[in-house]
């Protein structure tokens, strides 16, 4: 069988700010393998509307206006209607199956698609708002919060990437946990090619957004304790986010520059090179839908640290795969680091256990399988639904003189 998908995400690679973007990217290459055609519109990043081909995915990268908005929230919508008007050019030259929508930013175009074109949608929901703001404070917030709520009512099937997700979306969203389907995200095949030559000193790591909940000032905290240590210890930070200029401001405070580096965002090479010559990768999230880069450093086979909360603690088993600390705990990251560094032989036999991990339980292929079986049971079920709204139509129609 042949599914026809139409993919809407805010991100896609190489413009990509967070781990959804690599997701739609490798899952929508994985989904051609396993028999579908996917179309992913997106934003542009040139201000021009464009169509490419990625390894066989069609991208259409859809310009936001350029009006200036006053938030984010105003962007989002202003660049639904971008998505709708690039969506309306490909409906008028193809048929789709289904529409699957990640995350609450494509929300109003993909309810749109699903209303004008009477074809199923999906939703992965990467994380909620009530997760990364620790609840609802404000009134954008709070918008933004019922977007999500919104996007999942109006979805047939909800996709989480962990447990701890299904659990998440269920209780704050009232979500049925029969429309709930966990898939975990999952790592390519290349990322296990990278040959290690670990830095002459201790080098640790950190990937991904310069945002709170990701706890890249709890390390910078936690890298004053271990520079006492280890003084010829070194930070690298991968990332960019919000948290840029404070962070650089506390890293001056402690004394610390020339130990501790913002290198901003890395391509794929550059982050390989630099997992490659790492002692340790340090993620002390406090919330985590799952941790993809987790995944990075376990397929590189870096050591690892990750904070005890979400997704990551389902990823990374505590003392087998690395080690797992309390979030927001300087104290406590600073002597995982230290163990990691003093024990070597230690840290390498855990790094060892967790590529083997990595390699057996998140390869793209089976995720896309899982995501297959996910559009199987929706469309089969339209199948269905559809024969029994027709049998009625002709049973009672006829006898009634009703129309429908």
């Amino acid at each position: 069988m042949t599914w026809r998908v139409l993919m809407l995400a805010w991100e896609y690679p190489p413009h990509h700010v967070g781990g959804l973007g690599r997701h739609v990217g490798h899952l929508s290459r994985a989904l051609l393998e396993r028999g579908a055609e996917v179309t992913v519109i997106t934003r542009s990043v040139s201000g021009e509307t464009e169509t490419r081909d990625d390894e066989g995915v069609r991208v259409v990268s859809a310009a936001p206006f350029h009006l200036h908005p006053p938030d984010f929230v105003t962007w989002a919508a202003q660049f639904n209607v971008s998505l709708m008007e690039a969506a309306t050019r490909e409906m008028s030259s193809r048929r789709f199956d289904l529409v699957h929508a990640h995350d609450w930013i494509v929300a109003y175009a993909a309810k749109a698609i699903k209303e004008v074109w009477e074809i199923p949608l999906i939703a992965t929901i990467h994380a909620t708002e009530f997760g990364r703001q620790g609840g609802i404070h404000n009134p954008m917030q709070a918008h933004i919060s019922e977007t999500e709520w919104w996007l999942c009512y109006e979805s047939l099937r909800v996709i989480v990437c962990s447990r701890y997700m299904r659990a998440e979306v269920g209780t704050v969203f009232r979500v049925p946990r029969d429309k709930l389907r966990v898939i975990p995200n999952g790592i390519d095949s290349s990322w296990f090619m990278v040959q290690r030559r670990k830095a002459r000193e201790p080098l640790i790591i950190y990937v991904g957004r310069l945002v709170v909940e990701k706890g890249p000032l709890v390390l910078v905290d936690a890298m004053a304790h271990v520079a006492k240590a280890f003084p010829d210890a070194r930070l690298v930070f991968a990332g960019s986010g919000p948290l840029e200029g404070e962070m650089s401001s506390r890293i001056a405070e402690m004394g610390l520059e020339g130990r501790v580096r913002l290198a901003g965002h890395l391509n794929d090479r550059e982050l390989k090179d630099l997992y490659s010559k790492a002692w340790v990768a340090a993620f002390p999230s406090s919330y985590e839908p799952f941790g993809i880069v987790a995944l990075e450093a376990m397929a590189t086979g870096v050591p690892c640290i990750v904070g005890n909360t979400g997704g990551l603690r389902e990823v990374v088993s505590a003392g087998e795969t690395g080690l797992v600390v309390e979030p927001n705990n300087p104290i406590v990251l600073a002597d995982a680091i230290a163990r990691l560094i003093s024990n070597p032989d230690r840290a390498e036999a855990m790094a060892a256990r967790a590529k083997r991990v990595a390699l057996s339980e998140y390869s793209w292929s089976d995720i896309a399988g899982k995501t297959v079986a996910v559009y199987d049971e929706v469309l089969r079920n339209r199948v269905i639904a559809d024969k029994f709204l027709e049998a009625s139509r002709v049973r009672y129609g006829a006898k009634t003189g009703a129309t429908t």
